[in-house]
């Protein structure tokens, strides 16, 4: 299934909103099977050396970090979050952060739990950061990504899971993570079987932000894709109208919801905006497509 939706126009969906939002905040303070599970990526230690923050980035974390947010992570770590009645699919979650901090609960925890009310398995993926100040501030991330993904395949029969049923679900940083896991990269094994990204960017040419960065390409094996946006979230409709008009060159599925309102970083937060029917919206492609 694949197709693009602009929500906003329809307006009946807008004013059941808060009320559909209440019912998934609800059901995720349910549906917790078992205490959460924590594990070390790397438990012989992280490959690579980390840069020191620079003062930019110290000022970043020291003004637009909040209560939830962490940061200073050299040992990455997922804690995975079982539901009581597992599905079999997975969902790996990369909060966002600017690559300098993560929002480790409203692009988390809060995931996590309601992906659990729905019967998926949720994994709170916390990458190394901040990685802002290096030459490819994604490539730590995307490196921890991939090793998490190895990890959740170890343990599917332990943990009731299907290995070819795992998704990984990025919020900003968390969604640009996700695009280079999913484009970005030389062919590998171990791929996302699909991908979730919200509010995602950071791939286009900022010149000409219709179109994809030089370098950045959709390969033929890139995993199944979702995609939500708000119309008034800076460049990134731009950002995932292209990477949905890529994908569909090449006939690959996708599905994007771009709604008239909601900003930035709103995660699981209730603003009161279109765009908070966005969890609805994804487990609906999910139930379409087989997960």
């Amino acid at each position: 299934m694949t197709g693009i939706f602009l929500d906003s126009i329809i307006l009946s969906r807008s004013t059941m909103i808060p009320r559909v939002f209440s019912f998934f905040i609800f059901s995720c303070l349910t549906a917790l099977a078992a205490d959460p599970l924590t594990l070390k990526l790397w438990p012989d230690g992280a490959p690579g050396k980390m840069l020191p923050p620079s003062p930019a980035t110290q000022e970043f974390v020291r003004t637009k970090a909040g209560k939830s947010t962490v940061t200073n992570i050299a040992d990455p770590t997922i804690t995975v979050y079982r539901p009581e009645k597992p599905n079999g699919t997975t969902v790996i979650v990369a909060p966002g952060g600017g690559y300098v901090f993560l929002s480790a609960v409203h692009e988390g925890t809060q995931v996590c739990e309601w992906l659990n009310s729905i019967g998926v398995t949720g994994v709170l993926l916390k990458y190394r950061t901040p990685t802002r100040d290096e030459a490819a501030p994604h490539d730590k991330p995307v490196q921890d990504a991939f090793k998490a993904m190895a990890i959740v395949r170890e343990h599917a029969q332990e943990w009731n899971i299907d290995p070819n049923r795992i998704g990984l679900l990025g919020f900003s940083a968390g969604g640009n993570l996700l695009a280079h896991v999913a484009c970005d990269r030389p062919a590998v094994s171990g791929l996302p079987n699909f991908g979730i990204m919200i509010y995602g960017g950071g791939f286009v040419d900022y010149k000409e932000p219709t179109k994809l960065k030089a370098g950045f390409t959709v390969p033929a094996d890139a995993p199944p894709l979702f995609m939500a946006c708000a119309g008034d979230d800076g460049q990134n409709p731009l950002a995932a109208t292209a990477l949905y008009l890529e994908y569909k060159k090449q006939n690959l599925p996708a599905e994007l919801h771009l709604f008239s309102k909601g900003g930035h970083g709103f995660g699981m937060r209730d603003n009161k905006q279109p765009i908070n029917a966005w969890p609805t919206r994804c487990a609906e492609w999910m139930d379409a497509m087989g997960w």
